[in-house]
C-alpha cells in the first residue's frame, strides 16, 4: 500500500460530496474545499466524487478543471440543474459510484453521500452536516408550504420521505467513523441512526470580516429564505417593535416575506459577499430565529464583532455564549427560549433596554469566533483522520495475523 510517510495516510483518497452546482451551494461546499486543501497538504490531492457537477467548468472556482467523477444523474434531463428533483433515485445513484482502489474514503453528507458502498478493507469517515432534515424532524415544516402538497401530491411525497428515512437509517451503518458538525447534529444522529459521533465544528472564514467599525441603528438577518429558517418570526417581531431590520437572502419565501414586511423592514434579497460583510460589520445585532444544525451565519456575524440574538436551540448552543445578569463581558449574544414572536420581541426589548450592543465587547466577540476558524478545523480534522486511519491499519494487521496463524494451524 502506497502511504504518506509523515501521517501514514494513503496517497489515493476519495472525497465524496452530494453535488457541486452553483444553484445549491453553502457551508457544506466550503467544508469540502477546506478538507480538499488539507488532504492535498498532508497526503495527496484527493479524487472527487459527486452525483453531479458543473462547478468544475467555472473559471475562478476552486474546482475549475478538476476532475469530478459523477453518477448517471449527470446525464439525465435537467439532472445537473435540478438534481434534488430526482430525490427518489439519489440513494440508488450514490450506491453506483465505484470507489474500488481507495483505501481511505471521506464523505461530506447532508443527504445521501454517506451511503456509498465500501469494503471491509476501506476506511470510510463521514462528516455529517445533518441527517436529512426534511425526512425527519422538519418534514412537516417543509411540507406546510410545499407547492407539491398544494397540488395534491402530499401523500406521495410523504411516502417517498418514509422510504428515504428507512434508507437513511440503514445506510448510516455503513460508515466506520462519524463526525458531526455540532452537538445538536450528534444528538440527531443518535436519535435517528443510533450511532455515536465525534463533534467537529465546520470551518468558517472569519478573516473575511472587520470587527472594529462603528455600529449603526439597524438589525440584520442573513439566510436562505425558506420555511425552516423562520424569518417570518423575525419580520413579525420587527413589525411589532417598529425597529429597522434588513433581511438578506433569496429563496421560496421571498415574496411571502415581502408581503409580510412592515415599513421598517427591508427585504434586500440576494446580495454580494462584499455587501454582506459591510452589513455584518455595522449592524447593531444579528438576528436568527431558525433551528440550525450548526449555523455559519451567526459565527460570521460574531467574526464581524456583532452580537447575536438567536433562538436558543440547535447549533447556536455551541457557538453563541449567552448573556445573563451574572455573566461577564465574555458573552457574545442573547438567546431567546421559545420559537415565537413574543419570545423574540421580549429578547429584542431586553437587548435594547440594556443597550447590550455597548456592553458586549466587539473584540472579545471576534476573538471567540476564532474558535471556529479554518485553521482550527484543519488541526482537529487532521488529528482525527490520522487517529482513525492508524486504528484501521492496526485492526487490519491484527486480522491478517490471526488469519495467518489459523492457516498455519490448519
Amino acid at each position: 500500500m502506497d502511504v504518506n510517510s509523515s501521517l501514514d495516510l494513503p496517497s489515493n483518497i476519495a472525497l465524496v460530496h452530494e453535488w457541486f452546482t452553483p444553484r445549491s451551494t453553502g457551508g457544506a461546499e466550503n467544508v469540502v474545499q477546506v478538507i480538499d486543501d488539507l488532504l492535498t497538504e498532508i497526503a495527496s490531492q484527493p479524487e472527487l466524487f459527486s452525483l453531479v457537477s458543473e462547478e468544475d467548468l467555472l473559471e475562478n472556482h476552486w474546482l475549475f478543471k478538476r476532475k469530478v467523477n459523477t453518477s448517471f444523474i449527470q446525464k439525465l434531463p435537467f439532472g445537473i440543474s435540478h438534481v434534488q428533483q430526482y430525490l427518489p433515485l439519489l440513494p440508488f445513484a450514490i450506491e453506483q459510484i465505484d470507489l474500488d482502489g481507495y483505501p481511505l474514503v471521506i464523505s461530506s453528507s447532508h443527504l445521501v453521500a454517506k451511503g456509498i458502498l465500501t469494503s471491509p478493507d476501506q476506511l470510510h469517515i463521514s462528516y455529517v452536516h445533518t441527517p436529512v432534515r426534511y425526512a425527519w424532524d422538519q418534514m412537516n415544516i417543509y411540507l406546510r408550504r410545499s407547492f407539491l402538497r398544494r397540488i395534491g401530491l402530499g401523500p406521495l411525497i410523504r411516502w417517498q420521505l418514509h422510504a428515504l428515512r428507512q434508507w437513511d437509517q440503514l445506510s448510516s451503518s455503513r460508515v466506520d467513523y462519524l463526525l458531526a458538525n455540532s452537538s445538536f447534529t450528534a444528538k440527531r444522529i443518535w436519535k435517528y441512526w443510533r450511532r455515536r459521533s465525534e463533534v467537529l465544528h465546520p470551518p468558517v472564514n472569519v478573516n473575511r470580516f472587520e470587527w472594529n467599525k462603528p455600529r449603526e441603528d439597524f438589525y440584520l438577518s442573513v439566510c436562505r429564505l425558506v420555511p425552516n429558517k423562520r424569518v417570518d418570526l423575525v419580520v413579525r417581531a420587527f413589525n411589532r417593535l417598529k425597529l429597522p431590520l434588513i433581511v438578506v437572502g433569496d429563496g421560496a419565501e421571498k415574496a411571502y416575506l415581502k408581503n409580510l414586511a412592515g415599513p421598517t423592514v427591508h427585504i434586500l434579497g440576494f446580495q454580494s459577499k462584499e455587501k454582506i460583510e459591510k452589513l455584518m460589520s455595522t449592524c447593531r445585532a444579528f438576528v436568527y430565529a431558525g433551528i440550525e444544525d450548526f449555523g455559519i451565519a451567526p459565527v460570521e456575524a460574531m467574526a464581524s464583532g456583532a452580537p447575536v440574538i438567536a433562538f436558543g436551540k440547535g447549533g447556536v448552543l455551541d457557538t453563541v455564549k449567552c448573556f445573563n445578569s451574572n455573566s461577564d463581558k465574555a458573552a457574545t449574544g442573547l438567546l431567546f427560549p421559545v420559537q415565537t414572536v413574543k419570545s423574540l420581541v421580549e429578547a429584542i426589548e431586553f437587548f435594547k433596554e440594556k443597550q447590550l450592543w455597548r456592553d458586549l465587547n466587539p473584540e472579545l466577540i471576534r476573538d471567540w469566533s476564532n474558535s471556529f476558524s479554518q485553521d482550527s478545523f484543519k488541526n482537529r480534522f487532521e488529528k482525527t483522520i490520522s487517529r482513525a486511519w492508524r486504528e484501521h491499519v492496526n485492526s487490519c494487521d491484527i486480522e491478517s495475523s490471526d488469519l495467518s496463524s489459523s492457516s498455519r494451524n490448519y
